[in-house]
């Protein structure tokens, strides 16, 4: 079993990565991600339908709950999902966290 102390959890980035996914447009930006790959912001553009201004701020808040990777290539610059930190977030991790020491009926924890 996963047990852990409020001081080795990390509240603050699942708060960052919770506000991050509590958006419809930024769902849509990691949606479209899952779909196309790496992606470049020029194309991303139309795609989400979004001015380039708009586009980076949620860019931004993706970046930094680390839920997309960007490589800059020149001038441009592409996004990617973080798959490890998606992986992370989903997980027996998270689950385990809200869960009582003694409560394993859903299997979640291992």
């Amino acid at each position: 079993m996963v047990s852990q102390s409020p001081e080795s959890v990390d509240f603050a980035g699942y708060e960052a990565t919770f506000k991050a996914l509590a958006d419809q447009k930024r769902l849509q930006i990691m949606y479209e991600l899952t779909q196309r790959g790496n992606v470049c912001v020029c194309e991303l553009v139309s795609i989400v339908n979004m001015p380039q201004s708009k586009l980076s701020y949620h860019l931004k808040i993706l970046l930094d709950a680390g839920l997309i990777i960007k490589e800059t290539k020149g001038t441009w610059s592409f996004y990617e999902l973080n798959h490890a930190e998606l992986n992370r977030t989903l997980s027996p991790e998270l689950c385990c966290m809200f869960r009582k020491a003694d409560d394993l009926s859903n299997g979640c924890c291992s």
